[in-house]
């Protein structure tokens, strides 16, 4: 796997274990890990995938 630049979500407050997520240019694919193990499991997903995700998660949001 290549370098990835992390980027942690603004949902989270600082000290929290938060999610992380990362993209890779070449083939496109979103990586996704939490901070208490940032070398720990990581998710991959392709771009649609990832896009269908977060509308889920959005529904969700607005449902509550």
């Amino acid at each position: 796997m290549p370098m990835l630049r992390w980027q942690k979500s603004s949902y989270c407050p600082e000290g929290n274990s938060c999610l992380h997520v990362a993209g890779e240019r070449a083939s496109g694919a979103i990586h996704l890990t939490e901070s208490a193990d940032p070398r720990g499991a990581i998710l991959t997903a392709a771009p649609a995938a990832f896009r269908s995700l977060l509308g889920s998660l959005k529904k969700e949001q607005d449902r509550d």
